[in-house]
């Protein structure tokens, strides 16, 4: 998903600059300027930062419209939303986010989430926090979670709840990629996702 012009445009309509917006959020100007022109994917922690402080959801980052009204009718609403059509969005350094139900009553998304060997959520090693919190279930592999400077390992079967807002970090120490299904409640905004 082209997630950079979204990002610039709404970083465009609140009329912040490339140096405003990376001062607030602890990077550099030129990473923005990559990032909003598609020379360079963000970190989970940056792709966070980026859409917390310009107040967007998961699905405006990927493009998708929660501000529409929900439908009533069952005949217009799509029950099925097939496999091939699931926005994706590839993260630097391993992460992908795969949106398998878009705005769950305007409250939840579910994102199914892979990180591959070595993957993380920082590269750097600098734990994130964002508003909203975090539920998660992992079907396959194993991930460690940095969560408040402790070391939790997180395996097939295992599920995790917390505030998003306490610092935390995912990495995927093994040989196999590691997957699981992330719901996030944001209740940063009037409920929507931030995933």
């Amino acid at each position: 998903m082209e997630i950079g012009p979204r990002l610039k445009a709404e970083r465009q309509r609140q009329g912040i600059s490339l140096r405003k917006l990376a001062e607030q959020v602890g990077v550099t100007a030129g990473l923005i300027s990559h990032i909003e022109n598609g020379r360079s994917q963000p970190s989970v922690s940056t792709l966070y930062a980026l859409a917390n402080h310009l107040g967007l959801s998961l699905d405006e980052v990927l493009g998708l419209n929660p501000q529409a009204p929900p439908r009533r009718s069952a005949e217009r609403r799509q029950v099925v939303q097939r496999a091939a059509k699931h926005p994706t969005l590839h993260i630097a350094s391993g992460v992908t986010w795969d949106l398998v139900v878009a705005s769950i009553a305007g409250t939840v998304d579910a994102v199914r989430v892979t990180y591959e060997p070595g993957a993380s959520s920082s590269p750097d090693g600098s734990p994130m926090r964002h508003d909203g919190q975090e539920n998660a279930y992992l079907v396959s592999g194993s991930l460690v979670l940095m969560l408040d400077g402790r070391r939790h390992v997180v395996r097939a079967g295992d599920s995790l709840s917390f505030d998003s807002m306490r610092p935390h970090r995912y990495v995927n120490e093994t040989d196999e990629p590691a997957w699981g299904l992330w719901l996030n409640v944001d209740r940063g905004r009037e409920p929507t996702i931030s995933g």
